[in-house]
């Protein structure tokens, strides 16, 4: 592995298990077993360091999303994969990086907001017009707005004051946003296949 590969590998470690604001260039030269001068010879400070891994990230992250929402047969299928996909990817994020990337790290906050109203948005928005082409989810939402609302609970789930870290894990929040949000625009029909993926049994 090359190094700035390898620094971007740790680094992103480091970023996820406590937070941006706490992880110096100091740390991330001793996790690598590496000298500073090593590490400043590829990467001139850490903003730098917190962008690549961002845009690293995201790459990965979009290409992941991509495969899972195409193999799904439908769209609540396609919903329920990508919720768990995301929550897999929460458990490993420290409750303050969206704090952290928003107060201290512009050049990364703004790439990630790029690709919250782009991608994220995009996919969302897809998701809901082939559900209600399959009969799956209402045929009178607003799907605008629907998008937007759902979008806006990816970071709702780490705001501390809302939901501090100590007595709400992200990962809980965000499965209880998730399914709200799917039985709130499905149909009948979309809710019984819900209730079959999930394995619910209800009363009718």
């Amino acid at each position: 592995m090359e190094t700035k590969d390898r620094i971007l590998t740790h680094a992103a470690a480091l970023f996820m298990r406590n937070g941006i604001k706490s992880v110096s260039m100091d740390d991330i030269a001793a996790d690598l077993g590496m000298s500073k001068k090593t590490l400043y010879k590829t990467f001139t400070n850490k903003d730098e360091i917190v962008l690549a891994v961002m845009t690293s990230h995201l790459c990965q992250a979009q290409g992941e999303c991509a495969r899972v929402a195409s193999s799904a047969a439908d769209a609540v299928q396609e919903m329920l994969t990508i919720s768990a996909w995301a929550d897999q990817q929460f458990s490993n994020i420290h409750p303050s990086i969206f704090h952290d990337l928003r107060k201290y790290y512009p050049a990364a906050w703004t790439l990630f907001r790029a690709h919250k109203s782009g991608f994220i948005l995009e996919q969302i928005t897809r998701n809901l017009r082939r559900g209600i082409e399959e009969g799956l989810f209402r045929a009178d939402l607003d799907v605008e707005v629907l998008a937007r609302l759902n979008l806006a609970q990816i970071e709702l789930a780490f705001d501390p004051e809302l939901y501090p870290p100590a007595q709400f894990a992200p990962i809980r929040v965000n499965k209880v946003f998730d399914e709200h949000f799917l039985l709130g625009v499905a149909t009948l029909k979309g809710h019984r296949l819900f209730n079959k993926y999930q394995h619910i049994t209800e009363e009718e």
